[in-house]
């Protein structure tokens, strides 16, 4: 009798999510008994803001938990429309959006909509690894243009140049950067419209770690260009990674694939967290400001407290919660040095090349926990450094 056909060269060709693995080891090891820093993952350590809680708890009791719309809540939509412009100053249609559940499937949405087998993404190295997968799974070419730490992570405009070709579909950006903690200012987004201008090609925004920015503020590269698509959604700013809640911006002429693909694939984000999605926008903004606050106090310690320690962080992360520090005088190999802090030092952290070759050698730690644990967690790593010397 002959064998099934196996696991599809799509799937297989699908990179893991190496940090996923090191939660799952650091799990075992707190189930045997063992206490252990979690500076791996970027999980905000606040809980949901109340205003937001209470704004899902009266709309389950009221009988939100049917389905909507696959473009999403109107009230929401309105919402994200007026955020844009008190924020940037930027005129949203609220037909342009389409809510989803969580940032992720609206790359789905995003990268279903404009790629045919064989166009390319240009995108940075190191980036968030999703953005290469999404791109590879649905038949596209990731293009990736390494980004240096000398540079702040910042692209290079003439190598992004170099890298289009007559495939290329899109410019990928990430500000503030996951893992990098980097943000472009006005001058790179500014460069990176007029260069898609130029080359007739989009940009695509992932904007997740908006109102996370320490110096100055996020710009949206709405403000530079309509030739764009946004990513954004609740996470992290609000502290509602479990809730499941995103939105694509998107040019008029792609809303209603986008919206095909949110019909058959995921019908609409859930009701109840429409609503609380819309009651952070309009009432959490002082909740996101206090937690803006801890999250800096936090990385005033640690960038300081890492290079005394002996790692190398060339210039300032200045958003989202990530340090990527160069580690390579501990070890070259970030997948080997991960584990072995795990195991010896009871520290988990993210290995650079997670997120790219241009990774290779770094470690992402995330400051999304207490400043306690950051202490904690610094003065074992400062011991596990000094009993290799």
């Amino acid at each position: 009798m002959p064998e099934p056909a196996g696991v599809s060269k799509r799937a297989q060709g699908i990179r893991p999510f190496i940090v996923m693995d090191v939660v799952a080891r650091a799990g075992e090891l707190e189930a045997s008994g063992r206490d252990i820093v979690h500076l791996e993952i970027g999980d905000p350590d606040f809980a949901t803001p109340e205003v937001i809680v209470r704004a899902a708890e009266s709309s389950m009791t009221g009988g939100d938990t049917g389905y909507t719309q696959s473009l999403g809540l109107p009230d929401l939509r309105d919402a994200i429309t007026a955020t844009m412009h008190s924020t940037y100053g930027v005129a949203v249609d609220p037909a342009d959006i389409v809510v989803t559940q969580g940032t992720s499937p609206a790359m789905l949405l995003l990268f279903g909509s404009v790629l045919d087998p064989g166009d390319e993404v240009i995108m940075p190295d190191p980036c968030y690894p999703a953005y290469p997968n999404y791109v590879s799974f649905l038949g596209g070419v990731p293009v990736p243009i390494r980004v240096r730490a000398e540079d702040g992570f910042r692209f290079r405009i003439d190598e992004v140049e170099r890298a289009i070709t007559p495939r290329t579909r899109a410019i990928m950006v990430n500000s503030p950067s996951n893992p990098t903690g980097g943000v472009l200012g006005p001058e790179d987004l500014a460069a990176l419209a007029a260069l898609a201008e130029r080359h007739g090609i989009w940009l695509a925004s992932d904007e997740i770690y908006h109102g996370l920015q320490f110096e100055g503020r996020s710009h949206t590269v709405l403000e530079f260009t309509d030739r764009a698509f946004v990513l954004n959604g609740f996470s992290k700013a609000y502290a509602m990674t479990g809730w499941r809640l995103g939105y694509l911006i998107a040019p008029r002429r792609f809303v209603r694939s986008a919206e095909k693909i949110q019909q058959n694939f995921f019908l609409c984000a859930n009701h109840f967290v429409q609503v609380a999605g819309t009651a952070a926008l309009l009432h959490a903004g002082d909740d996101v400001a206090r937690m803006r606050a801890a999250y800096d106090e936090r990385r005033r310690y640690l960038v300081p407290a890492l290079r005394r320690i002996g790692l190398e962080i060339l210039t300032e992360p200045l958003g989202a919660f990530y340090v990527f520090a160069d580690a390579r005088t501990w070890g070259e190999d970030s997948v080997a040095l991960a584990s072995r802090l795990l195991e010896e030092a009871g520290v988990a952290t993210a290995p650079g090349v997670d997120f790219g070759p241009g990774g290779e050698g770094f470690l992402r730690f995330s400051y999304a926990t207490s400043l306690e644990r950051l202490r904690e967690g610094v003065e074992r790593l400062d011991e596990w450094s000094a009993s290799r010397r």
